[in-house]
């Protein structure tokens, strides 16, 4: 049996089978709500490890649950939601969200998040972050003692917003950033003028780091919403 535990959050009972099913047949351990105020009480009641998070919920808006699970849990949290437009996933993610992904989904797609956050929480959970001072992911190392990042052995000169861009993206592995987050993070506020920098800024970065077309991509961009660092095995 596979240790993680999952929260399903979802008030159409055959998408909430479908999700059931899949993660029975994958071995996770799940519990399920159907509405935001059963949600909030499985969450602080079973601290589970993911929720997977409807945001029509029938007395509640699921942006709404996120809000209130974030006052005092950093649990991930993975939307599946109908609601396509840009404005709806960024509100999920400001709100706390980890991940969006939208209904249709496949099989497939959803196991995929639900590992990329596995990996993302393996990493908080065993003090990686804290404990090590040199990070590596695929052929990119960042070492945080030295202040120098490395591509296949080679260092790479980075400016400094160019290297503290790296390194939030990192400590955040699989997780999509909204463009407000990461400029509040970088700059301390966030206006057009910064969001255009911040364009500017992660272009040249993602050239240093992807200098070929042909290799590995690091940095993936989420059209009007922000960027995610992707995992490299």
């Amino acid at each position: 049996m596979n240790k993680t535990s999952i929260l399903i959050v979802e008030d159409d009972r055959p998408i909430r089978n479908l999700i059931v099913t899949t993660l029975k047949t994958h071995e996770y351990k799940y519990l399920t709500a159907e509405n935001g105020r059963e949600a909030i009480l499985e969450a602080s009641s079973h601290n589970p490890d993911i929720i997977l998070l409807d945001l029509g919920l029938p007395d509640m808006e699921g942006v709404d649950v996120i809000k209130k699970i974030r006052t005092w849990s950093n649990m991930p949290i993975i939307v599946i939601s109908a609601r396509s437009e840009d404005s709806d996933k960024i509100e999920a993610l400001d709100a706390g969200a980890d991940d969006y992904i939208t209904k249709p989904f496949s099989v497939e797609e959803l196991l995929a998040r639900i590992r990329v956050t596995q990996r993302r929480l393996a990493v908080i959970q065993t003090g990686e972050i804290q404990k090590t001072a040199v990070f590596i992911n695929g052929e990119l190392k960042i070492d945080y003692t030295a202040g120098c990042t490395y591509m296949r052995g080679e260092e790479l000169h980075l400016t400094p917003i160019e290297y503290k861009l790296l390194c939030l993206l990192y400590c955040n592995v699989g997780k999509v950033l909204t463009h407000t987050y990461i400029t509040q993070q970088i700059w301390g506020r966030s206006s057009e003028n910064d969001v255009a920098s911040l364009r500017v800024f992660m272009a040249t970065l993602r050239k240093k780091l992807e200098s070929d077309k042909n290799e590995i991509q690091y940095i993936q961009t989420h059209i009007g919403i922000g960027y995610r660092m992707l995992r490299i095995e």
